[in-house]
């Protein structure tokens, strides 16, 4: 059954990613309107995100963030699809990294790096980033999807341009056999996920709500000696994105334990409250209380 999902509806999403950008975008504007007006998907976690998150906005400003939210959700998801087929060209103008040098200078240290992303604007076009000519291997973790057909099609997107895909599970094993071996990689880390059952050794705040959070990025970091930044994604307009690198530290072993997740969370803090309808507000992020006892 999972198989016959994919034969159906692979053809649908290759077309689709061979639209012209302005047929494109009329697409994700049909998609806009089922999914918001229709189908709903998700609207009571949205509301309750974001009443929880902006206590102070008026009902007409929650109203416009959740339009802004989810017009922007269907045009991410449909530019994943567009990367089966986008030109190299194409993909290096629409995401620009303007600082790639901050990378580079992170390579010149000789030691690996973690680049802590997040759930915000854009993380599907990252990949322009093999145009930059950066020296180390890349890697880049995501959550395994259940289907295995369209599991293996989100790895052959996410790997086009030679980035070596992983998941979550696989991910400390394969850090450490690299430091082991020598090899020297940056590592693309989507870290604002909610712990699962809320389990974490830190909490901390988050968007003004006392919030589990994961330290793994910090933990592996200390634990190899990796770099640390923060990739700093903006949506200029409709398919059009630019990045920029900010360094947490280039000394994790120095830095005071959660000091390296506080700045990650402070910097992703800063772009939401700056334009949050670029968040992915779907997830039930909020949805653990923190232990009497912990």
């Amino acid at each position: 059954m999972q198989r016959l999902a994919f034969i159906l509806i692979y053809p649908l999403l290759l077309g689709l990613s061979k639209l012209p950008f302005w047929l494109f975008y009329r697409v994700s504007d049909c998609c806009y309107f089922i999914v918001y007006y229709i189908i709903r998907y998700r609207r009571g976690v949205v509301d309750s995100n974001l009443k929880r998150v902006f206590p102070d906005k008026t009902n007409s400003e929650i109203a416009k963030i959740r339009k802004g939210f989810y017009k922007h959700m269907c045009d991410m998801f449909l530019e994943m699809i567009k990367t089966l087929s986008i030109s190299d060209k194409e993909l290096k103008k629409r995401f620009v990294y303007t600082n790639p040098e901050a990378l580079r200078e992170l390579e010149n240290l000789n030691k690996g790096s973690i680049i802590m992303c997040a759930h915000y604007a854009s993380y599907e076009w990252i990949l322009s980033a093999a145009f930059y000519n950066f020296k180390y291997k890349t890697y880049g973790i995501y959550k395994k999807i259940k289907n295995p057909y369209f599991d293996k099609l989100v790895k052959e997107i996410r790997s086009r341009y030679d980035s070596t895909i992983i998941t979550t599970l696989e991910t400390p094993k394969t850090m450490m056999r690299n430091k082991a071996k020598g090899v020297l990689a940056s590592y693309g880390m989507i870290a604002d996920q909610a712990p699962k059952g809320g389990k974490t050794d830190y909490w901390r705040e988050f968007m003004g709500i006392n919030t589990p959070v994961f330290v793994g990025s910090e933990v592996l970091a200390k634990r190899l000696d990796l770099s640390v930044s923060y990739l700093h994604i903006e949506k200029l307009k409709r398919g059009h994105y630019e990045a920029t690198f900010k360094t947490i530290t280039t000394e994790p072993s120095s830095v005071e334990n959660y000091k390296i997740t506080d700045a990650y969370f402070n910097f992703l803090e800063d772009q939401i409250r700056e334009k949050p309808e670029y968040y992915l507000w779907t997830h039930k992020r909020w949805k653990h209380k923190r232990p009497v006892n912990s």
